[in-house]
């Protein structure tokens, strides 16, 4: 029962939509559902569960009340028609792209996509029979030159993980449309308070929940938003049910609907606080290219003024001296802190080339964009002045 009004905004539907206290005993959180399995009031009702045909709980695998809340609150968000969680980002992709592949069809990739996910289509699928090409997909034109007959699945991250690359969803989604091939974007980077990829007309909204969404580095979660009901069905009783079994725990649900509740301060928080650093990179000697979406000599920065609706926590940057004086940059700070993963609230650096994007080669990384002497940072919720302190104090180190 969804008790919030239907014109409710996007912070109330992240704290209420989809539960009602007076259905659970008065409890303002609600409850945590640990059972993997569910009680059937006779034969017949079970077997109607098992047959599609009955919309009641039966194993955990498949569905769990926790879960299902936490689903239908993302899909409010994303403005979706339904949405699956999963134990991991990684679940998620790969669920999602099993229940969408058979073997002879192909997946149209932009040219920069996660370590993970590349390794997923590159050195996963093709070992079944799914062919994977990648496109520069900044350019909507050479999408469309590039779909063939076999082309089912156009995947994208906007921005892309690590060089903040920006595709334009509205002009790749109609392009993909027309010649009837789906467009799956990973939308981790922005949330869907910043960015609604279903609106502008991807059919999937990936997410590592991990990141943003959970907010504080302590569970590993993954969700796929769809526009259309009936994928949302296939990928939960086909790639969920099936192929991947990467199931959600109810405990890590819970601790996602915590995180929701402060999304909107805290994404506030890491956007201001990235637009200062970018802004402090930007006019510092040590650095030769800064890639951040609010920067006005961005290249795409008109399509990130329409397509967002603010520029988001991440950074990435390269220093003149190359990895040397990245690598110089990374062992000086002393507030943030080198480590892997984003959307935390502490600040973390790393550098992609080493750690994130190693499943490239050297050769893979300098075709798909990624140098070897990129630093990616996630910007936090510290105070402000003191993250720009140790990232100004680092780059006069990596200067030496």
């Amino acid at each position: 029962m969804n008790h919030t009004p239907k014109c409710s905004g996007f912070s109330t539907r992240a704290i209420h939509h989809g539960y009602n206290p007076a259905d659970h005993h008065g409890a303002l959180v609600p409850p945590i559902y640990t059972s993997a399995t569910y009680v059937f009031p006779d034969a017949a009702y079970g077997g109607r569960c098992f047959a599609g045909t009955e919309s009641g709980y039966f194993y955990s695998r498949v569905g769990n009340p926790t879960l299902a809340l936490l689903e239908a609150r993302l899909a409010s968000l994303e403005e979706g028609a339904g949405a699956v969680v999963f134990g991991s980002g990684m679940g998620a992709i790969s669920a999602t792209l099993w229940s969408m592949l058979q073997q002879g069809d192909e997946v149209l990739a932009d040219l920069t996509l996660y370590g993970c996910t590349f390794s997923l289509l590159n050195h996963g699928l093709t070992h079944f029979g799914v062919s994977v090409r990648h496109v520069d997909m900044t350019d909507p034109q050479a999408v469309a030159q590039a779909i063939g007959p076999n082309t089912r699945v156009v995947y994208c991250e906007t921005p892309a993980n690590p060089n903040m690359r920006l595709i334009d969803i509205a002009a790749v989604s109609a392009i993909a449309h027309q010649a009837g091939v789906r467009v799956v974007v990973d939308n981790t980077y922005c949330t869907p308070y910043l960015q609604r990829p279903l609106t502008l007309g991807a059919d999937v909204s990936l997410h590592s929940v991990t990141k943003y969404l959970g907010g504080h580095g302590d569970l590993m979660a993954g969700a796929a938003i769809f526009a259309d009901p009936e994928l949302a069905l296939r990928v939960r009783v086909f790639g969920l049910k099936d192929m991947t079994g990467a199931v959600m725990s109810s405990q890590d649900a819970h601790l996602v609907m915590r995180g929701l509740k402060t999304l909107t301060l805290r994404m506030d928080r890491h956007c201001q606080s990235a637009q200062k650093v970018a802004e402090l990179l930007h006019r510092h000697p040590a650095t030769k290219h800064v890639y951040f979406p609010g920067l006005p000599d961005f290249p795409q920065y008109e399509l990130a003024k329409r397509q967002m609706s603010q520029f988001g926590g991440m950074v990435a940057f390269e220093l003149r001296g190359g990895m040397a004086a990245g690598i110089r940059f990374m062992d000086a700070l002393q507030l943030v802190t080198r480590a892997v993963s984003l959307g935390d609230a502490e600040t973390l650096a790393q550098h992609p080339a080493s750690m994130t994007h190693t499943t490239y080669t050297s050769e893979e990384r300098a075709a798909h964009g990624i140098s070897e002497g990129l630093v990616r940072l996630s910007v936090g919720l510290e105070d402000p002045q003191d993250i720009l302190g140790d990232i100004a104090q680092a780059l006069d180190q990596a200067l030496a």
